[in-house]
């Protein structure tokens, strides 16, 4: 049995009982710093994906923090280079906040997760997660057919793809006619790659789409 947890004063569309299951949310409200019982409640709930036919890029993080899921938008922890790489990069013309997110559809990009079950950290998902993972997206890429699957993550794109060797940038491998690029995960927490990294990484990314959608048009 899940132990009682106090609770935030919340807006009523976001008041739920802990469900046994995650469940999607979906807000709207304007940006709000989460309280500590919003995010141990986000650990109960999943993150809609930001998604559309034919997009150009679909994004795919690791799986969502509970700041992330807390406030409903992908990548919306303070701290996380997502959104700065992007504007950096050129994918878009202005720094784009994770409240307006659905901008990006707007561009033919759109955000998934390999994992949809939020945890306060990555280390916390298991082998299996992973694995059940890459096969959802697997179905995800079929029934939308992006151009390109970037996964935010090369541990866990080996993991859920079953690629042990797999390195940064295009892979070798296709879904079908999705190209797959692994690209460093953008947490702040990531100490491998700074901005300027990503951003270099990130616009290879773009170059190579653009490149693509010239050889069709």
């Amino acid at each position: 049995m899940v132990p009682n947890r106090p609770r935030a004063s919340v807006p009523d569309h976001q008041r739920a009982r802990v469900p046994d299951q995650p469940r999607a949310i979906v807000t709207d409200q304007p940006p709000f710093k989460p309280t500590k019982a919003q995010l141990a409640e986000a650990a109960y709930q999943t993150l809609p994906d930001l998604i559309a036919r034919n997009l150009h890029v679909l994004f795919c993080g690791i799986n969502p923090g509970l700041y992330t899921t807390a406030i409903g938008h992908h990548f919306g922890r303070p701290g996380n280079r997502f959104w700065p790489a992007l504007h950096g990069s050129g994918f878009t013309s202005e720094l784009v906040s994770p409240w307006n997110e659905r901008e990006l559809l707007a561009r033919q990009l759109g955000i998934t997760n390999v994992v949809s079950r939020t945890t306060a950290t990555a280390a916390e998902l298991r082998r299996e997660e992973y694995s059940a993972g890459g096969e959802r997206l697997r179905t995800t890429i079929k029934r939308y057919r992006p151009t390109v699957l970037a996964v935010l993550g090369v541990g866990a794109y080996r993991t859920a793809f079953e690629e042990p060797k797999a390195v940064l940038g295009l892979q070798s491998t296709t879904l079908g006619d999705t190209a797959l690029w692994v690209l460093p995960n953008p947490s702040g927490l990531n100490a491998n790659y700074q901005l300027p990294d990503l951003i270099r990484l990130f616009r290879e990314l773009r170059e190579w789409v653009e490149a693509r959608q010239r050889l069709m048009f």
